[in-house]
């Protein structure tokens, strides 16, 4: 008998959390393999003949019994309970079975027999006979069928009416508003009513498509064998173990296998049903998993289902029906009159990921290349998954909020990136990985040509034209991708010609807008315009770069983008990128200019945006020309040089790809040979603590002198900081190597050569508005206009370097004659080719300013052409001034280059009876927000070249720094790659631009060398050598530093003499009026806090309030503090105690005691602080909040379900940002407080009347700006605070008042609380609140803070003026006769009282903050402390 071995082996996946099961079969040998051919004897019929009879009824009877205790949940039975209870009783029976499939293949064969035997199903469910409970059961059975199927009535109608042809949409929209047409079937019905109620305005039903051959598979099963109903009622009971083991067991048979799998895929649409109702989606996903992955891992199985029972059409359509239970109308473009749907990610399917069972087994059987060429074959059966991909197209809309802050972040974009990932993504994956020779060819036309009808319905279906909705952005455009992903594997391994699969312009221009939309928005976002969205925008613009995404959302976005720039005009492509980014108004040379669309906080990062992304775009070769293994080698390195990495996390943060590629999945070139090539080990090290520090990789120094990127840095870091840590290390590793002492720029890296089909993308380098472009930003970095970033310089001058580095061989004189002919009165430059536009001179410039600008008082000269022009412009000139456009000059003539572009495509795109449809974008002009600017001359006389040159002496700070090296050795022509200019910082980078451009050119050479002959007198050069050179400009830099550091440091001598002269002479006038001038000066300007949870900055208002993170805790620290050095020792006998009397609080409280025993009670709580124990210390990490925004959050923390270590009941909660431990939220007064008017000079005023002054402000109660009748948001969050602070002790260490309850109580309590964390402060300062100790910088301070919380609500309490401490310390010969007079106990005398309380007393009980002129109060106390002696 044939032994069989069943391994399962188990394949975790990082996104999918999949199990793939394989099921491998072995024979003990060969030669056991071939007799048991013709040798293995018959079991003896005799000895099966019991188990041939008694199975059937056996099997009958459990159906029957699973007939009975099934109850539909519509009736509102305990449906759940009562399975549990069928299947705990019908547990021995499952087991029974089970068991018989262990005795061995001939046992499984009568199984297979019985299971499958269409006569013994018939002959036992047709005699049920006059059986009541029979009938019962079998009117429940047929109940139960009814809501089997996926078709509906009407749907089965237009099957039957309708027939479709390949390469027509299997999809027909029905305009069903509200809930659809209901059927006779209980829970579709149920089902489709849940699913009118989100409102879809139109909804898509499917049809299947023309090649399917049996309808009835889609409508309700009819079941004709025992083994059809059981796995009916396996999926009714959503998988019971039991019953799937005993299935599973089965499968060793060959025969059982085979109709196991078709009846599998005829119930495949129950299935679907099924696990969409259940409540416990996760537990039966895996075990239909664990099923299907053993049935369709076998190819010759998977091909065999897929020809005979339509297995691909099964499947494409059960995903399009059960995606079709939660599509809503799409918002994108155009919100009203959008035909387009797509799934709503908030839905329960698309968040617990219900989708996955099925998504794995339409993976799972794309593996196989026999199935997926039927897939690729079959023009239907890509329509239906074309339109299936269009369903996540454009879905988790994300609109820019600009007025309020969203009330609540919603978190569907975890859902929605997983399931373009893994319903649209994987699927694609699979089938390019059947995409990789010739042969195959006609599989990508056919994906191609269908992609691009489905993109053509989606540009329909939401009415787009030609530019984007404003202010939206979606990160899903997975028919975008296919079209992408396709193409690149159509020329990198099917060797197509690119031109005959691409479609037309108009096309084209259509397809580069939301992938550039998308990339404008990144850019967005980092600015921070999209901080009033919350923090889940940015987890989406994280999520869209990470490393499990990437390959499936950037990559194809930018190289769609790379394949669309090489094909359209590039004066359209690149003035559409600064559109997009929103900064053609600030590509004005005049010194001002008004942005209609974006604010001026935001154009410098947006102008970086822009920049950054043309770099990417024309320096990525992933698509372009790389092989996989040099991929492998460029990741490895980005992410090798943004920090050291351990083997685990680079295996985790190389981008994911399900194809063969290098190290992930054996590929030419393993992923270990590549890494020790790149890296090097540095082995696990021991820290001081006792900790050992992982083993990590570090880049080897000929990564860092020869392969670093920085471009690829950008590309591949998910948080920004990880570009400045690569520079950082890059920095270092000059440095140590002696290359480079400076602070050099990101260096520039020769590309890889561009694959011949993408050669058009170096038109983008040589178009006329690229160079526009260039020469402005480097105009008006010389110049010093908007303080533009050193970062835009650096993209400017990499640009310029890779124009120079992919420039035309030769110049051409046909291309610099069709610029003259074309020349108009705004034309810059003659040509495109950028080698002969940059030794172009520019001579005057037209430009649109506002009215105050200083250009506008200028007079325009007579000629404004590099070569002169007609007099006839002066009349052109007067009609321009009349125009009222807002768009700067440079771009008019792309401008009208677009125009004219858009008029040839609609021309030749347009049939006889089309008419062109206007342009609907109005995002860049509103009506009445063009800002009124005149026309100016601007004189400029430059060219890139003299530019140049100029900000090279502008970056080296002398003039004349630059000097031709080719003048002093003319080998740099010939061999220009010197090391020296390999590193370098922005004057290497010029100097490196300026000699390509000699090199490439003779008239540039001249031109240079004319340009320094103008700026440096004609001396001739005095021959130095090199080192001399470098000994020279080494010298000189030091002379500058040491100049400069004596001027800096002379400026200090003076301020700082200054300072120290207003602050020490107290008694001078001029000092006093001085400092109340620098006083009032400080309190003009508020604080400015960021709220760490809305993102935005602002000061604290009394609507508004903002505040301090803060932790609370009871502390007895500083009760333990002893006056003895002795060490304490543990207690060994009755007598001794292990906490001494001599401690602070001890002391404390026998001081208290022994007050209250001969002085008055409540004289003596002002005599003493309390808080050595159980005293409240208030601490902060540092970050502020709005109060407001601080509640929402404590709001969503009580509805997450996730198990917190918190009480959030309590008030507990994490601070958002550094997530420490906090339980409170400290208000943050407002700066413009108006009491600080209240303080006068008092330099002039004698004793006595400074002394009444005190006193009068420590009575006038009212004059505090917050009150708790006031009722405003702040004084609300303070008493709340003061509420939280007393609630921290215990009651015992509040209340020391003979009298329980007296207010004396809470205003001892709140002037300890001052001294117990200024005590504290000490302790942590080091023992001084001015220096501060070592342990300051890990320790933020709030008691500006608390301070303004107990000084309010001291100021609450009605100090009588006859024991005010304050009256008590100046006026002490009143006191002493008041006191003879008095019977009762006397007060505690002045000087029996702790200083530090009677001095936290008189700081809290004036006005907040304390004015520094009241520093007189030393001497006043000083003085009184004398009398009193």
């Amino acid at each position: 008998m044939e032994k069989v071995m069943v391994f399962l082996v188990y394949v975790d996946t990082a996104e999918l959390c999949l199990a793939n099961i394989f099921l491998i079969c072995y024979r003990f040998c060969k030669r056991h393999r071939i007799k048991s051919n013709s040798n293995v004897p018959c079991v003896p019929k005799d000895l099966l003949m019991m188990s041939e009879l008694v199975l059937p009824q056996f099997i009958f009877s459990l159906i029957q019994h699973l007939r009975e205790g099934y109850n539909e949940p519509a009736l509102d039975l305990p449906s759940e309970k009562d399975l549990h209870k069928i299947l705990q009783v019908l547990e021995p029976h499952v087991s029974f079975l089970e068991d018989l499939t262990k005795m061995g293949g001939a046992m499984r064969s009568v199984l297979t027999q019985v299971l499958t035997s269409q006569q013994f199903y018939k002959d036992l469910s047709s005699g049920v006979g006059e059986n009541t409970c029979a009938k019962k059961s079998h009117e429940k059975y047929l109940i139960a069928l009814k809501g089997s199927g996926l078709a509906f009535p009407e749907d089965k109608i237009a099957c039957g009416m309708q027939e479709q042809g390949a390469g027509t949409s299997t999809l027909s929209v029905q305009g069903l508003t509200g809930a659809t047409a209901t059927s006779g079937q209980g829970d579709s019905s149920d089902e489709e009513d849940q699913d009118g109620s989100q409102g879809v305005g139109k909804r898509k039903r499917v049809k299947l498509s023309s090649t399917t051959k049996d309808q009835s598979i889609m409508d309700v099963l009819k079941h004709k064998c025992f083994l059809e109903e059981l796995l009916f009622w396996t999926i009714k009971y959503e998988f019971p173990q039991k019953m799937v083991t005993f299935l599973l067991n089965m499968l060793p048979d060959q025969d059982y296998k085979i109709a196991f799998t078709k009846t599998f895929v005829q119930h495949y649409a129950f299935i679907m049903k099924t696990l969409k109702k259940s409540h416990e989606s996760d537990t039966m996903s895996n075990r239909i998993v664990h099923i299907s992955v053993q049935l369709f891992s076998n190819e010759e199985l998977a091909r065999q289902v897929t020809e005979e029972c339509q297995l691909l059409d099964i499947m494409v359509t059960v995903l399009l029906y059960m995606m079709e239970s939660c599509l809503i109308k799409s918002e994108l473009q155009d919100e009203e009159n959008s035909l387009h749907v797509v799934v709503n990610c908030g839905e329960a399917l698309l968040k617990n990921n219900t989708y996955w069972p099925l998504v794995s087994d339409f993976i799972n059987i794309l593996s196989h290349q026999s199935v997926a060429k039927k897939f690729l074959e079959d023009h239907g059966l890509l329509v239906t998954w074309m339109n299936f991909v269009s369903f996540f197209q454009g879905m988790n809309l994300n609109k820019r909020e600009l007025n309020e802050h969203v009330e609540f972040e919603s978190q569907t974009y975890y859902a929605a990136f997983a399931a373009e990932l893994e319903a649209c993504a994987q699927p694609m994956w699979g089938l390019l990985s059947h995409c990789k020779v010739r042969e195959t060819q006609e599989y990508t036309r056919n994906v191609v040509r269908y992609c691009l009808e489905a993109l053509q319905d989606w540009f329909d279906a939401i009415n787009f034209v030609d530019e984007p909705a404003p202010n939206q952005v979606t990160f899903h455009l997975p028919l975008h991708r296919y079209f992408a992903m396709f193409l690149s594997k159509a020329v990198k391994c099917q060797e197509l010609d690119l031109d005959t699969i691409l479609p037309d312009q108009e096309m084209l221009m259509k397809l580069m807008i939301h992938p550039l939309q998308i990339q404008a928005s990144l850019s967005e976002i980092h600015s921070n315009m999209w901080v009033r969205n919350g923090l889940q925008i940015k987890g989406q613009a994280m999520t869209y770069v990470q490393s499990h995404f990437c390959n499936s959302m950037i990559d194809p976005d930018i190289y769609l983008l790379q394949v669309c720039a090489s094909r359209l005009d590039p004066d359209y492509f690149i003035s559409s990128v600064f559109e997009r980014f929103k900064v053609v108004d600030l590509l004005t040379m005049a010194s001002q200019h008004q942005n209609t669309v974006l604010d001026s906080e935001h154009e410098r990062s947006m102008l970086e945006g822009a920049l950054t992304f043309l770099v990417l775009l024309l320096s990525l070769r992933l698509h372009l020309g790389m092989t996989d293994d040099e991929i492998l080698r460029a990741e490895m390195v980005a992410q090798l040089c943004m920090n050291d990495r351990t083997h685990s996390s680079l295996l985790d943060l190389i981008p994911e790809n399900p194809n063969p590629k290098s190290g992930i999945i054996p590929g030419s070139l393993s992923f270990e040979s590549v890494l020790s090539a790149v890296a090097d080990f540095k082995a696990p090290v021991f820290e001081p603590g006792g900790s050992m520090q992982q083993g990590m990789y570090t880049p080897k120094a000929q990564v860092w002198d020869k392969e670093f990127d920085p471009v690829m840095v950008i590309l591949r870091t998910v948080y920004r900081r990880d570009v400045q840590s690569a520079m950082d290390r890059y920095t270092a590793f000059l440095k140590q190597s002696g290359k480079f002492p400076g602070n050099p720029w990101p260096p520039y890296k020769k590309r890889t050569p561009l694959h011949p089909s993408y050669r058009g993308l170096i038109k983008l380098l040589h178009c006329k508005t690229l160079h526009i472009v260039l020469f402005t930003l480097l105009y008006k970095i010389l110049m010093d206009h908007q303080n533009l970033s050193e970062h835009v310089l650096c993209m400017v001058l990499y640009l310029i370097e890779l124009g120079l580095e992919n420039s035309p061989e030769q110049e051409s004189d046909e291309e610099e004659s069709a610029g003259r002919q074309e020349r108009c009165h705004d034309s810059w430059f003659p040509g495109s080719n950028l080698v002969s536009n940059m030794r172009h001179f520019i001579n005057y410039v037209r430009v649109r300013v506002p009215e105050t600008a200083p250009e506008v008082k200028r007079e325009p000269p007579a000629s404004t052409s590099s070569d002169g022009l007609a007099s006839s412009q002066s009349s052109r000139r007067k009609s321009l001034q009349r125009e009222n456009s807002g768009t700067a000059q440079v771009f008019s003539l792309v401008a009208e280059r677009r125009k004219k572009f858009q008029e040839i495509i609609n021309r030749n795109t347009s049939e006889a009876n089309q008419v062109v449809r206007p342009k609907t974008s109005m995002k860049w002009s509103a009506p009445g927000a063009t800002p009124q600017l005149t026309t100016a001359i601007l004189e400029v006389k430059e060219s890139i070249l003299s530019l140049l040159i100029k900000l090279h002496h502008k970056l080296s700070g002398k003039q004349n720094s630059y000097y031709p090296p080719w003048l002093d050795d003319v080998d740099v022509l010939i061999h220009p790659e010197i090391p020296r200019y390999s590193h370098g910082d922005g004057m290497t980078a010029v100097e490196r631009i300026l000699l390509k451009a000699a090199v490439q050119s003779r008239l540039n050479k001249r031109i240079i060398e004319e340009i320094c002959r103008k700026v440096t007198p004609p001396v001739p050069p005095k021959k130095i050598s090199s080192a001399e050179k470098k000994t020279l400009d080494k010298e000189e830099r030091r002379q500058k530093a040491r100049e400069r550091q004596q001027k800096l440091l002379a400026e200090f001598a003076s301020r700082q003499k200054s300072f120290m002269e207003t602050a020490m002479d107290v008694e001078s006038p001029d000092a006093d009026i001085a400092m109340e001038v620098a006083t009032s000066e400080q309190h003009i300007s508020e604080a400015i806090y960021d709220c760490v949870i809305c993102g935005q900055s602002g000061p604290s208002t009394e609507d508004r309030p903002t505040g301090l993170v803060v932790l609370l805790q009871a502390s007895s620290v500083l009760g333990q503090c002893r006056n003895s050095t002795e060490p304490k020792r543990l207690p060994t006998t009755e007598e001794e105690q292990i906490y001494p009397w001599d401690t602070c609080a001890a002391l404390h409280d026998v001081r208290l005691t022994t007050l209250q025993r001969y002085f008055k009670d409540s004289s003596c709580l002002q005599a003493v602080s309390i808080g050595w124990e159980g005293g409240v210390y208030v601490q902060t990490c540092g970050h502020t909040l709005h109060i407001d925004c601080h509640k929402s959050y404590m709001e969503s923390l009580r509805n997450d379900q996730v198990l917190q270590g918190f009480s959030v009941d309590k008030g507990e909660f994490t601070c958002p940002l550094c997530r420490q431990f906090a339980n409170s939220v400290l208000p943050c007064y407002p700066g413009n407080n108006m009491e600080r008017s209240v303080w006068q000079s008092h330099s002039n005023k004698c004793m006595q009347d400074l002394v009444q002054e005190v006193e009068d402000l420590q009575e006038q109660l009212g004059t505090f700006p917050v009150s708790i009748s006031s009722e405003t948001n702040l004084s609300k969050e303070m008493e709340s605070v003061m509420k939280d602070i007393k609630s921290t002790t215990q009651k015992k260490y509040t209340d020391y008042s003979k009298t329980p309850g007296s207010p004396d109580n809470d205003f001892l309590f709140m002037y300890s609380v001052a001294r117990t964390n200024l005590e504290l402060e000490l302790v942590h300062r080091g023992g001084n609140l001015c220096s501060g100790g070592a342990s300051t910088a890990g320790k933020r301070s709030c008691l500006n803070q608390l301070f303004h919380v107990l000084a309010m609500h001291m100021r609450l309490y009605s100090i009588d003026s006859a024991y005010n401490p304050w009256r008590k310390l100046t006026q002490p010969s009143q006191d002493k006769n008041s006191e003879l007079v008095s019977e009762e106990l006397p007060e505690v005398p002045v000087l029996y009282r702790d200083v530090s309380s009677l001095l936290l007393i008189q700081i809290l009980t004036m006005p907040q903050p304390l004015h520094r002129g009241y520093i007189q109060w030393r001497k006043i106390l000083g003085s009184i402390a004398g009398s009193c002696d």
